[in-house]
């Protein structure tokens, strides 16, 4: 790092930010304008032959606890390459991430790194920093997950988040069973044999280049007329005409042909309506029909995506006019009271949109001293507090009177020094 990183600050140097996603993890300085890497969320094991993801929730502690360890070790010393011990962290966080996974980060963290002090930031407020706005409905369409928040005046209305499975994982698997189904390959020896006998399954690497390099986002009536296709309950729906064929080479030897049906419909799962009528476009009207009703309209013109799903060529375009379409049925027409949407263009990717929101809260000095949880706090306390807990005790109530507490943190805008 540069000499005079600190040299504004009183000497504290830059911190770390990290934002450890379920596919992929960004990890970086604050301050500055994206992240160092972005590198898969996962560790190789010997005695394994996939790789093992790094960020999962059903398993034990201690197995949890070791594979963050390595993970962030790695991140350390082979990417940023600078001693743990000497800058404060910050760390993007989900609101759905549970609270053993926090902890056990922050154990790692602590007793393992011996980081000065940890901060876990909200993705979907760290977004709105980057836009300068205080008030927004952000959808988060990840790996896992699609997440939808509302946000006012900066904080999160946590009664009217809403989530479906509906991202990354769920194209690729159905990308994985199309390609299995439909497509073949050329082989050295002969053309045009399926791919299944030519390989069991398709590892996900692949079905993700697959799905970015060749995969796209319908507008709204082709998307209508691929789904009415799809399922042809009456037989008569015919299927617009096709994308045109993609070779893929799979290696040296094989090349994967990819028919043209499959480019634009794998993604049309984000969209099609199960049978409670939910896809991503409904999880934001529900969310904003639960929200109180002088929100709505300021809710509804500020709109934020985030997440590497939404990056798929055509997603914004398509999402706005199923939107669109949407509040013109009478289950949100007389329940919402606008009908104008807009969506913010961040300055970011939407991948690293959290990320960097979480890069300029790093840099403010004095707020990141008074939110971070201190090595000394954690130390005599063993916990971290819960943001999104309004049950936690207050701090004060955490000590006897007559003691002082330990170095947590100022209040934010706090005078003393």
């Amino acid at each position: 790092m540069p000499l005079y990183e600190g040299l504004g600050s009183g000497g504290e140097k830059t911190a770390v930010v990290m934002d450890l996603g379920e596919a992929f993890t960004k990890c970086g300085f604050a301050g500055e304008t994206g992240p160092r890497c972005i590198i898969p969320s996962e560790i190789k094991k010997p005695d394994v032959t996939k790789p093992v993801r790094v960020v999962q929730y059903n398993i034990n502690t201690e197995e949890l606890y070791s594979y963050l360890k390595e993970f962030i070790h790695m991140l350390y010393f082979r990417h940023l390459l600078v001693n743990p011990r000497d800058r404060r962290v910050v760390i993007i966080e989900s609101v759905l991430c549970p609270s053993h996974f926090r902890d056990t980060l922050t154990r790692v963290l602590f007793k393992h790194f011996e980081v000065p002090s940890v901060l876990f930031a909200p993705s979907h407020l760290m977004s709105l920093l980057t836009l300068g706005i205080n008030s927004a409905m952000v959808l988060d369409c990840g790996y896992t997950e699609s997440l939808v928040l509302p946000i006012y005046e900066g904080i999160p209305i946590l009664s009217c988040w809403g989530s479906l499975p509906l991202g990354g994982k769920a194209i690729h698997k159905e990308l994985e069973y199309q390609l299995l189904e439909q497509c073949t390959v050329d082989t050295g020896l002969a053309k045009g044999q399926s791919l299944p006998s030519v390989m069991g399954s398709v590892p996900e690497d692949i079905v993700e280049d697959i799905k970015v390099r060749t995969c796209f986002v319908s507008d709204l009536q082709r998307g209508l007329k691929i789904q009415a296709a799809k399922f042809n309950i009456d037989g008569t729906a015919e299927r617009p005409s096709p994308p045109p064929d993609v070779d893929y080479p799979l290696d040296g030897e094989k090349i994967l042909h990819v028919v043209g049906p499959i480019r634009d419909s794998v993604v049309e799962i984000l969209f099609e309506q199960d049978n409670e009528e939910t896809s991503v476009a409904t999880l934001i009207l529900d969310s904003l029909v639960q929200c109180p009703i002088d929100t709505r309209k300021q809710l509804a013109e500020n709109l934020v995506v985030i997440g590497g799903t939404a990056m798929l060529p055509g997603f914004l375009h398509r999402l706005m006019a199923e939107i669109r379409y949407l509040v013109e049925k009478p289950k949100y027409k007389e329940a919402l009271a606008t009908k104008t949407f807009r969506i913010h263009t961040p300055p970011a990717k939407p991948n690293c949109v959290a990320w960097l929101g979480g890069a300029i809260f790093g840099a403010l000095q004095d707020i990141l001293g008074s939110r971070s949880v201190s090595k000394e706090y954690y130390s005599q306390t063993g916990r971290i507090p819960d943001w999104c807990c309004l049950n936690n005790p207050p701090l004060e109530m955490m000590f006897d009177v007559g003691k002082a507490p330990p170095p947590l943190m100022k209040r934010a805008f706090s005078t003393e020094k």
